[in-house]
């Protein structure tokens, strides 16, 4: 085990928004993790703490110095549908590029 690296986190895609037909709510996102496949595999994801690293124009202060990244955090809510997706909600809304 000493050459192993271990990882850990897992990556995923953003669907969408959580929306019906006359509201959009930007704070709640769906999540499509990967390797899950059924709402079976989602309880493991529970409470389960997600980043959105994204890369911005300017420079703020980070802890390591300057840096361009930005970090938006969220938190898994709940499975959505059958098929491993879940929601996430986050603090401040994604940008309209995620």
């Amino acid at each position: 085990m000493a050459g192993e690296k271990i990882r850990l986190y897992v990556k995923g895609k953003i669907i969408n928004y959580t929306r019906n037909k006359n509201v959009t709510r930007h704070k709640t996102s769906l999540i499509k993790i990967d390797g899950v496949e059924s709402k079976e595999e989602t309880p493991f994801y529970l409470g389960k703490k997600i980043a959105y690293v994204y890369k911005a124009h300017t420079k703020k202060a980070g802890p390591n110095g300057p840096t361009k990244f930005r970090c938006v955090w969220g938190k898994v809510t709940r499975a959505h549908g059958s098929g491993g997706v879940v929601r996430v909600q986050f603090g401040k809304p994604l940008p309209c590029k995620s």
